[in-house]
């Protein structure tokens, strides 16, 4: 991975976004994507869309990550200047205590630890069970009266860690859930510009609220309404000990972006995107899903009258922890899959269960190289005045440099 991409990685994962309070990555993706997208909008829930024009009459595809993640949120302010705290998201409190946290104030950022009585202190019985979230306390090591004048109830805190790449080609983070859907949301978007564009249009949305209900999904895929969507987001992989594969299935860190199978999932969606992953010859996993999924999907498919909607996921361990890990080049196989499964829509895909044909070998059989290279060749023929040279460069139907 380029180094300018880890650092935009980097950036996201490390700029807090608390569920409710994303505006700060939202920032960081209108600044991205400013020179990329043909128009960036940002809805009154707080997610932004941005939109790449399409060169056809392909269906319009949305392709939703969401910007929020897991974190806290201050319920109390005691007299001697310990903040109380509930979870927003899915928080484990077992893994709080010692935690460090950044408490966001209108002031600044204060660094905090949560608090819990030694072990010393803690009655035999006690230590066998989990501390729950309403008795652990955050500490700012600050006077009682500065806390009560800086923190107000309600204001967000995070986990104080960030990003690290260790091992092998492995990175770890907090927020990884989702922010690294954000990335290849926009890296997506850049990888089609340079592509030559779909044949459809194509709107990135990074979605806001998906922890406490995939709620910038609804309003999102509402207003876009569009022909069809892609859900990206993190999936559970069980390649450490203590997982049951027979429960949860085989999903590996650096096997390759996992494709989801079920009722959330619509079958010509699912068999595109598995046809995009072999003509690209990009590994992928395959993931069962017999209800509803934790993602922006479940939203998405049943906004309006329906949305023919797929599921692409990065394999995540230790999700929902300040340490969640991944496979970098799990990242860039994701961005290859979705651009080229964006690069096949034509005008004739057609979602509707029973009716389409499964598709087995959507598109044209070249590469996106092949893509890239034709509608660079068409590019210097328009720019040199050539038209039957450019019109040669498109008659495949591939989209020509816009």
């Amino acid at each position: 991975m380029k180094k300018k991409n880890v650092k935009f990685l980097k950036a996201l994962v490390e700029t807090p976004s608390p569920t409710g309070a994303e505006e700060p990555v939202a920032q960081l993706v209108r600044e991205r994507l400013a020179d990329v997208a043909d128009e960036v909008q940002t809805n009154t829930m707080g997610s932004v869309h941005a939109v790449l024009e399409g060169a056809g009459c392909a269906p319009t595809l949305m392709l939703a990550a969401h910007m929020d993640e897991i974190g806290l949120m201050v319920t109390y302010v005691s007299d001697e200047g310990f903040l109380s705290v509930a979870a927003v998201g899915g928080v484990d409190a077992a893994i709080l205590p010692g935690m460090r946290v950044d408490v966001h104030t209108h002031a600044g950022t204060l660094r905090g630890v949560v608090g819990r009585k030694p072990i010393h202190l803690i009655e035999a019985d006690e230590r066998k069970s989990v501390t729950p979230l309403s008795k652990l306390v955050i500490d700012l090591g600050l006077p009682a009266k500065d806390v009560q004048e800086t923190v107000r109830v309600g204001d967000v805190i995070t986990f104080g860690v960030g990003f690290e790449r260790f091992g092998k080609g492995m990175a770890v983070s907090r927020a990884f859930d989702d922010k690294c859907g954000v990335w290849v949301a926009c890296r997506v978007m850049e990888s089609l510009a340079r592509a030559g564009r779909p044949r459809g249009t194509f709107v990135a949305a990074a979605t806001v609220q998906e922890e406490i209900g995939t709620r910038g999904a609804m309003t999102s895929a509402f207003g876009v309404n569009p022909d069809v969507a892609l859900a990206f987001d993190v999936t559970h992989a069980t390649d450490y000990p203590g997982i049951d594969k027979t429960k949860y299935g085989k999903i590996t860190c650096g096997d390759g972006p996992v494709i989801a199978r079920g009722p959330n999932i619509n079958p010509l969606v699912f068999e595109r995107l598995v046809a995009a992953a072999e003509a690209e010859g990009i590994p992928y996993q395959l993931e069962a899903e017999p209800s509803v999924t934790g993602t922006d999907a479940r939203a998405i498919q049943v906004t309006r009258a329906g949305i023919p909607t797929g599921l692409v996921s990065v394999p995540l361990r230790y999700m929902h922890t300040p340490t969640e890990v991944i496979a970098l080049k799990d990242l860039e196989n994701t961005v290859r899959l979705i651009t080229r499964f964006a690069l096949d829509l034509d005008e004739d895909a057609c979602f509707v269960p029973g009716i389409a044909a499964p598709v087995r070998h959507a598109g044209a059989p070249e590469t996106l190289d092949d893509v890239a290279g034709d509608a660079a060749d068409a590019g210097k023929a328009a720019a040199s005045g050539d038209a039957a040279a450019a019109g040669d460069a498109t008659a495949s139907g591939e989209p020509s440099q816009a």
